[in-house]
């Protein structure tokens, strides 16, 4: 199709853009995007408080990650196309708000998945979601001849995962589930057989804001969740020393998350193939343990004020421990481990068993959990501010 009959209908030709692109940062169309996700982040996080308080960790916190790989894979799968092949025409934004409705079902099915095991709402919301991408990438293979060959396979890779997708929703719940795991690796494989054709020019800086801004999302809804439900626990006017420690507790957290996820720049390092899916796909047990831990206040607070009649102490400090403990190892191995010093390192990591240690024991899990998120960040920061003060 020519430029001129393009720019008829007030298209642009979808060609890569320059990965070294000076100053690049996140469209509003991607920062609107975002927003809806926190929708379907919001109400899997309520599932899984709500599971664990009814004494279904186990099977709740299964269906949580089935569902958070659904949010995770749709959004991921987004940001890096929107990197290479960003156009901003109308064509684009009404594919991107298709993908959005497919999110808002997503959440609309959250409930019945995890609590009913009926995953047809959350399977069709996410086909739509996927089928958007498609036409974004025939588009491509339309548009720029030398990136084709990737395109048409990431189109044909997505849609034929997708037939699986819709064909396990005819069977029994049991099947739904098991079939699910080789559905999942054979979308994560989708990526690696593309991109073995030629890889796709994303932007580094870029991507690596956008997955910085989804962590500030994930952080403002846990806080906004757990906000909302120690406010309701105080104005009933019992526990109140308890649950004043537990907010505190809970935003020096929150504090914490956000120190040490951003405490070095990361861009540089998205250098390589390889190094992207690393980056890309380790971000999955991040962003769902972040998106996990206001269940794990809820779930706390829940305890304190009695509402957990089906739950022990130590269930509910592991549904609090568990997630903060997967967030410190995951972003220690994926952005501090390379920057820190061996010492700073082994601080961390003792840290991170800590948190574990701390739901074991019969002491204030929130509290202390809070103390060795702190103490992370505390050799981070000595160890930043000594290599400041050498260079």
């Amino acid at each position: 199709m020519s430029t001129m009959l393009l720019s008829r209908f007030g298209l642009l030709r979808m060609s890569g853009r320059d990965p070294h692109e000076a100053h690049r940062v996140a469209s509003p169309l991607e920062l609107f995007f975002d927003l809806v996700f926190v929708i379907a982040v919001s109400q899997a996080s309520q599932q899984l408080h709500h599971g664990i308080v009814a004494g279904h960790a186990m099977t709740t916190t299964l269906s949580y990650a089935m569902i958070f790989f659904a949010i995770w894979w749709a959004w991921m799968n987004f940001t890096w196309f929107a990197s290479a092949f960003d156009t901003d025409d109308w064509l684009y934004r009404v594919t991107t708000i298709v993908q959005m409705g497919g999110v808002l079902v997503v959440a609309a099915g959250v409930h019945d998945a995890m609590a009913n095991g009926d995953w047809a709402t959350v399977t069709w919301g996410y086909v739509i979601m996927r089928l958007a991408m498609v036409t974004q990438w025939l588009r491509v293979a339309v548009s720029d001849p030398e990136l084709r060959a990737v395109a048409l396979r990431y189109a044909f890779g997505i849609t034929f995962v997708q037939g699986i997708w819709l064909a396990r929703i005819s069977f029994s719940a049991d099947i739904q589930f098991w079939s699910f795991w080789p559905a999942m690796v054979l979308e994560l494989l989708v990526p690696v057989f593309a991109e073995r054709a030629r890889n796709t020019p994303w932007h580094p800086h870029h991507i690596a804001e956008r997955y910085s801004l989804f962590v500030l999302i994930l952080l403002g809804e846990s806080l906004l969740a757990s906000a909302n439900a120690i406010i309701d626990a105080l104005n009933s006017g019992d526990h109140v020393e308890g649950i004043l420690r537990l907010a505190i507790s809970g935003l020096v957290l929150a504090a914490g998350v956000w120190w040490l996820y951003f405490s070095h720049e990361y861009g540089d390092r998205l250098n390589s193939a390889s190094s992207g899916f690393g980056f890309g796909y380790a971000h999955y047990l991040l962003f769902a343990s972040v998106g996990a831990i206001s269940a794990g206040i809820e779930v706390e607070l829940d305890l304190l004020t009695g509402a957990a009649d089906h739950l022990s102490a130590r269930s509910a400090s592991l549904a609090f421990a568990v997630p903060v403990a997967v967030f410190m190892f995951v972003v220690w191995l994926i952005l501090l481990r390379i920057r820190l010093s061996p010492a700073a390192s082994i601080v961390c990591l003792v840290a991170t068993g800590a948190v574990i240690v701390c739901a074991m024991l019969p002491i204030v899990t929130v509290l202390g959990a809070a103390i060795c998120v702190a103490i992370a960040v505390a050799s981070t920061e000595v160890h930043r501010v000594r290599h400041r003060n050498i260079v």
